[in-house]
């Protein structure tokens, strides 16, 4: 029978782990690209960009030495669940620090940011819980697990009745402690409250965090889940500044000497990818922090799932997540779009399988994280905005990128089956996803390169250009120095 590790403080196998530097820069690299495009994409899918970034940069500086299958399993459920905070409803709670009436109101300001602190906390606490669990090298097995996800289910369900309701806009009766705009702020405005969730958040992320800390007695995880809350909890307000910063003081810019680079700032995308950088490098230091925590010996190979049921899982779960997208075209069958409008809900298949299959790690970090990103850029420039002919998108933006990553899931597996190291897959499968993340938002931006006329979209793609080429050059020195020791 295969043996956990008994004693988790454990130098890393690595006889030099990565510099505190190196820690927090390129994962800030890898969360700025991937939460800055995220934005273009959606709530619970496009966050998952995000999290598919981090986590393979994260897995290349601190476990290179984990196997191919244990490296890529932490690395998909840091990726699964970072799309688990999508459902919190948070625009108007950006709103409540810069829209214009509210400029000068300093209490909206800060309940505006705490509101912003206390969501950006528990979208990446769920990230940083799984990212802990995949890499302590703890045994989380598959019936257990089921029963942890269901668990998490009834707490959010019990968190929202206790946090999120009363809830009757009809008669301006909202929840006592509500984050989006009200009429507290604004007695006489016709307002459109949104529902808000966060409270089932943090009853199943609490819930979650006692149960890996006192059940499974997993420390990793349970300081990375309080290192993610940090860095989402200082990522989305410290973002939002710049936004909030730019509405509360325009003179600043208009009177600035780069006027005239100002004025093309999208600030909204500004502030997605300076929530991405902030967070990706708090969580990035944690990871260094508790680096004594991952083990020097890569967790067993274990997998509980047949590949039968493995592919007919992967099926069921993109057929549900891909119409679930696009379910408000088909009439009959609207109830698939609660799979991604609830993001915990959307996380249980994964996780299970996750945990306890051989091929989801390397499908769910590849093919699964883009097939709903290459579905919404077809429908937006290959339809509702036109630009090239659907069939020169449907070969370029679906069936090229699917099929590469694809295969090259196909490999990973392969080559899992003889104990490799994840090091150079880790390494490839950044650049491959990088760059094909990298290209879509180009096209999705309509090509804003520097060299042509300048729009909104032209600083946040030469911020992307910045990061897609420092997160290249890191997997190619992780690539080079595997060759290197042979």
């Amino acid at each position: 029978m295969a043996t956990t590790v008994s004693d988790p403080a454990l130098p890393l196998l690595t006889a030099q782990p990565p510099s505190v530097m190196s820690a927090m820069l390129f994962p800030s690299m890898a969360a700025a690209l991937g939460w800055g495009i995220r934005g273009q994409y959606g709530h619970e899918t496009g966050a998952m960009i995000a999290g598919c970034l981090a986590s393979l940069t994260l897995v290349l500086l601190f476990a290179p030495h984990f196997s191919l299958l244990a490296g890529m399993r932490a690395a998909a459920l840091m990726t699964a669940a970072i799309g688990i905070g999508g459902s919190m409803s948070y625009g108007q709670t950006v709103g409540l620090t810069h829209d214009a009436p509210l400029i000068g109101h300093w209490e909206a300001l800060r309940w505006g940011m705490l509101g912003l602190a206390i969501k950006g906390g528990l979208w990446i606490g769920f990230g940083g819980v799984f990212l802990g669990m995949g890499l302590s090298g703890k045994r989380y097995r598959v019936g257990e697990m089921a029963a942890v996800m269901m668990g998490l289910l009834l707490l959010y369900r019990l968190g929202t009745q206790l946090l999120n309701t009363p809830f009757d806009p009809a008669n301006k009766v909202l929840p006592t402690i509500y984050f989006s705009d009200s009429w507290y702020f604004e007695p006489d405005t016709e307002l459109k409250p949104r529902r808000e969730v966060w409270g089932g958040m943090l009853v199943s992320l609490v819930g979650l965090l006692v149960y890996v800390r006192f059940v499974k007695q997993d420390h990793l995880a349970f300081r990375l889940g309080t290192w993610g809350i940090l860095a989402g909890g200082l990522g989305f307000p410290g973002g939002q500044s710049i936004q909030a910063y730019h509405a509360w003081n325009p003179q600043v810019f208009t009177a600035s000497l780069w006027n005239n680079v100002f004025q093309y700032f999208n600030w909204w995308n500004m502030m997605e990818t300076g929530f991405g950088a902030i967070w990706g490098a708090v969580l990035g230091l944690g990871v260094w922090w508790n680096r004594q925590w991952i083990p020097a010996a890569s967790p067993p190979d274990e997998v509980s799932l047949s590949p039968a049921w493995e592919v007919a899982l992967c099926v069921l779960h993109l057929i549900v997540l891909l119409s679930s997208d696009f379910g408000k075209f088909i009439p009959d069958d609207q109830w698939v779009s609660y799979y991604t409008q609830w993001g915990l809900l959307m996380t249980v298949l994964p996780i299970i399988a996750i945990f306890g299959g051989r091929f989801w790690p390397f499908l769910m970090v590849l093919p699964i994280v883009a097939a709903p990103i290459c579905s919404k850029s077809i429908k937006s420039f290959g339809y509702d905005s036109p630009r090239y002919s659907p069939d020169t998108v449907w070969l370029l933006a679906v069936a090229l990128p699917l099929v590469v990553l694809f295969y090259a899931a196909t490999i990973g597996i392969e080559r899992s089956y003889r104990k490799q190291s994840v090091q150079r897959f880790a390494a490839v499968s950044l650049l491959l996803m990088t760059w094909t993340f990298f290209g879509l938002n180009t096209v999705f931006f309509d090509n804003p390169w520097p060299w042509r006329t300048w729009t909104g979209r032209t600083p946040n793609h030469l911020i992307y250009m910045v990061c897609a080429l420092g997160l290249t050059v890191r997997a190619i020195f992780s690539l080079r120095k595997r060759q290197f020791n042979g």
